[in-house]
């Protein structure tokens, strides 16, 4: 058998006395675009980081093709939410896809040809290449996205993990961005993506892991986006097309919009 890309089994993290995750598991195969979707304090950004290895569980482990966190360094990529990042530091988009080299050099080596070469390919990947010299607090919020995306793929990490890439970019920019997230699955590697719009959640997707503290669901997203599962999840607080995708049919859940909280 092949061996999941990430196996998560039985994680419980807290903050505090109170737990962001309990008793979480699931396991992806390699090669798979997977959503995580869920409302707001759900857990979700809570989850990425603990796959980091940046949180430390209270139980139970995450293993990344088989190894614990701590052995995966340069194996899995990590796009932040754009409001983790500071725009104003003085770094060209160039520069930011250099940063994904680094941790393949040793520090008394400089970057090669090959290294400067992985970083264009990965610009030119995500359309940003003619935009190399400009400084990154000069973008446009969906350009800034897919300079980051181009450093998780200049690391050539197997595993990429993306907090909301989606959110605040015009529609253009967000079929430029599903365009790369393909790309990059067709080249076999394996994607985990936080997403919030549960509109199109089922088109972008391979499987989805309903999240809110606990796993309500995860498998495909005919599976996954019920009304049954998603009322118990957003407890009315959304006006959804719950997608029975049996029928193809909608069905209104509450009355704040069509998009869930994130």
């Amino acid at each position: 058998m092949t061996e999941p890309a990430i196996d998560v089994e039985h994680l419980t993290v807290s903050y505090g006395p109170v737990p962001a995750l309990l008793d979480v598991s699931f396991s992806v195969p390699p090669g798979t675009l997977v959503g995580v979707i869920g409302p707001n304090g759900s857990g979700k950004s809570t989850l990425i980081k603990t796959i980091l290895g940046f949180l430390k569980p209270d139980v139970g482990q995450v293993r990344v093709f088989g190894q614990p966190t701590d052995r995966i360094k340069g194996s899995v990529a990590y796009v932040p939410q754009r409001s983790a990042v500071d725009w104003d530091f003085p770094v060209t988009v160039r520069e930011v896809a250099l940063m994904g080299r680094y941790g393949k050099v040793p520090w008394y080596r400089s970057l090669s040809p090959e290294d400067y070469a992985a970083a264009e390919e990965a610009l030119r990947r995500v359309r940003m290449q003619q935009l190399a010299d400009r400084q990154i607090g000069q973008l446009s919020g969906g350009q800034q996205q897919r300079v980051f995306m181009a450093r998780a793929m200049a690391q050539g990490a197997q595993v990429l993990l993306l907090d909301e890439p989606f959110a605040g970019v015009d529609a253009a920019t967000e079929s430029a961005i599903l365009d790369v997230l393909r790309e990059t699955k067709a080249a076999g590697r394996t994607l985990v993506v936080v997403h919030h719009d549960l509109a199109t959640a089922a088109e972008y997707f391979d499987r989805l892991l309903l999240l809110k503290q606990r796993v309500y669901a995860y498998g495909e997203p005919r599976e996954v986006l019920r009304a049954d599962l998603l009322t118990q999840v957003y407890e009315g607080r959304l006006r959804v097309f719950a997608q029975v995708l049996e029928g193809g049919d909608a069905e209104e859940r509450g009355d704040e919009g069509e998009r869930a909280d994130r």
